[in-house]
């Protein structure tokens, strides 16, 4: 009988990789916390109402990407492709939103039916940050210094880069789209077929085709800030002199509208040219219009979602030192050592709670044991065998100097010396 294999699409993260996403993940929380966002847990399953009204029906998610299902009760459920609208609807179901400013960021497993490739799958994780009740231009200055903080605790701030545009209002881009739909109807020649689709749905979005046969057409078309308001111009330019100010490096990018429709104003994405084509590590911008189109009252908002994915394949192009699931390997040899060894265990684990104290339960000779206490990536290796429990004492042996010898300690001296190294 053939062996059951994963989905295609949704992945598995191996013990060997866990400790590169833990340490990620722990560097983004500690960040977040810094700048006092609060954490929000969120279903993955939501009606597909929400996405529909959220997203659009004719995106590319709603139309070809969503995991869509009815339950037995008959009702359309969608498995959550991004995490936006399903923290707007708890905020607005739980009467967040009214005279609050809220900092949430939510983090978990996305889902979207599209053609799996490194870096992008069917289930994929994102950390996503969303702020409700501000509409200065500070708090878009706000996530890009988190951002760029969070790519300099990381190490990889000279391996990303950040592009920036402004959208403008709705009302602005609705003038703008008719003057954008006129000069490619001039051009239909040079449009793809997914752009000819776009046209009359998204055609915003053909600024953004990765075709490079479109690209003299796209570079000509007409440019979105010609057509913005005093105030969106204002919003943008001070968002640009807080950058400057702070000596945070940007490049505008007057093509740069991101996919999805409830943007408005403010839109970035960090970049890198690491990673081939999926080279978007984090995104987002500003939906103001959002909260008023899923029956809330008019309010701003303004976040971005970055994909663990590209990142851990990003940090994997570092020489980066994560933490090894033991500090130390205690090695039991004989019947009166394996029963002594896990009341040490217990009793060093109780004294030195952050002790990473790994125990073989195996079994098998000392140069087996020796082997797997060196594979666990231990620094220090606990011996016992009858000699020692006899003698109520420890071995205690480095398992990353060679040259060391093996020294035999009481109790009391094993545990001072191990909580040395915490």
């Amino acid at each position: 009988m053939a062996n059951i294999q994963a989905i295609r699409g949704m992945h598995d993260v191996l013990p060997d990789q866990t400790p590169l996403w833990q340490y990620a993940e722990k560097i983004i929380r500690e960040v977040l916390s810094n700048y006092g966002y609060s954490e929000i847990r969120l279903p993955a399953v939501e009606k597909t109402e929400l996405f529909k009204r959220s997203i659009g029906e004719v995106t590319d998610i709603v139309e070809k990407e969503m995991y869509t299902f009815d339950d037995r009760n008959g009702d359309s459920l969608t498995l959550r492709p991004e995490g936006t609208a399903g923290c707007l609807r708890a905020c607005l179901e739980h009467g967040l939103l009214h005279n609050q400013v809220h900092r949430l960021w939510y983090y978990g497993a996305m889902y979207r039916h599209e053609r799996p490739q490194k870096g992008r799958y069917r289930q994929f994780f994102q950390f996503g940050v969303e702020t409700y009740g501000m509409a200065r231009a500070d708090i878009d200055a706000e996530l890009l210094l988190l951002t760029d903080r969070l790519w300099k605790r990381l190490g990889i701030r000279e391996k990303v880069r950040l592009q920036l545009n402004s959208l403008g209002t709705i009302a602005e881009r609705l003038v703008y789209r008719e003057a954008l739909v006129a000069y490619f109807q001039q051009h239909l020649e040079a449009l793809d077929e997914d752009s000819l689709r776009r046209l009359n749905t998204n055609p915003l979005r053909i600024l953004d085709t990765k075709n490079p046969a479109m690209a003299d057409v796209v570079k000509n078309a007409p440019e979105l800030m010609n057509y913005l308001g005093d105030d969106s111009r204002q919003h943008f330019q001070t968002i640009l002199d807080t950058l400057t100010d702070l000596g945070v490096s940007y490049e505008i990018n007057t093509r740069l509208v991101r996919g999805l429709d409830y943007y408005s104003k403010t839109v970035f994405e960090w970049v890198t040219d690491e990673l081939g084509s999926q080279g978007t590590i984090c995104a987002g911008g500003r939906y103001d219009g959002l909260i008023e189109q899923l029956g809330g009252k008019a309010n701003s908002a303004i976040g971005f979602a970055m994909g663990m994915e590209r990142l851990v394949l990003l940090l994997e192009t570092l020489d980066i030192n994560v933490e090894k699931p033991a500090d130390v390997y205690m090695i039991r040899v004989g019947e009166a050592a394996e029963k002594f060894g896990l009341h040490l265990a217990e009793q060093l684990r109780t004294e030195i709670p952050t002790l990473k104290l790994q125990v073989d339960c195996a079994g098998g000779s000392i140069k087996s044991q020796f082997k797997k206490a060196d594979k666990s990536g231990a620094k220090y290796a606990l011996i016992l065998g009858e000699d020692e429990v006899s003698r109520n004492e420890v071995g205690l042996k480095s398992l990353r100097d060679e040259q060391s010898n093996q020294q035999n300690l009481t109790q009391s001296e094993v545990c001072a010396f191990l909580q040395k190294l915490k």
